[in-house]
């Protein structure tokens, strides 16, 4: 009976985890020149000191600001996490895209995105968001891809990967239990983000 459990167990874990992993790799772009004009950019969050970006949120902003210069959308969405008074990733986002040259009106900020599934959930529910690029590392673009999608939000993905980070192995480690979760999120719990609130205009 254990043993049936465990294989059991063991089969779901592995048919969530590819089919995250594996479900919308055909969206994915290594290059801004090569992916399609979208309305808007969704630049995922990730941790700041202060003002400062860490590497990884660098890149994505960056990234961004790219997607944007070059005409390939047309707004920039940045969200992230605002929990705390003295901890703003999407206000830390916004002053180095502006500092890039984005105009401010260009940008919009989500300060409830807490993690990946309340971000696209939000981007739905409240930026009434139905086409999009997603601004992420590699390692995080098949789960970014499938969570959005999933929520009926026709995404495709764009590398921001420009240096090696000093955390990549821990990154694709952490992946295998996050994309798990994500399935089960989208398929099974369908939990609401911890905010909501009233819609908000892009356009």
């Amino acid at each position: 009976m254990i043993l049936s459990l465990i294989t059991i167990a063991l089969i779901f874990l592995a048919v969530a985890y590819f089919s995250v992993q594996r479900g919308y790799r055909s969206l994915i772009y290594d290059s801004v020149e090569a992916i399609p004009e979208k309305p808007v950019a969704v630049v995922l969050g990730a941790g700041v000191w202060g003002e400062t970006l860490s590497p990884v949120l660098e890149d994505r902003v960056f990234t961004g600001v790219e997607l944007y210069k070059e005409g390939k959308v047309k707004k920039l969405l940045m969200t992230g996490d605002n929990s705390e008074a003295d901890y703003d990733e999407p206000a830390a986002m916004k002053k180095y895209a502006i500092k890039q040259g984005v105009p401010e009106e260009d940008i919009v900020v989500d300060c409830a995105g807490f993690n990946t599934y309340e971000s696209f959930y939000r981007a739905k529910e409240i930026f009434s968001l139905t086409d999009i690029i997603i601004v992420t590392q590699k390692f995080h673009l098949p789960r970014s891809l499938y969570i959005s999608n999933k929520l009926g939000i026709k995404s495709v993905g764009i590398i921001s990967d420009r240096r090696e980070y000093v955390a990549s192995d821990w990154y694709n480690t952490r992946e295998f239990f996050s994309s798990v979760k994500a399935f089960v999120w989208v398929n099974i719990t369908k939990p609401k983000p911890t905010f909501l609130g009233k819609k908000e205009k892009m356009f």
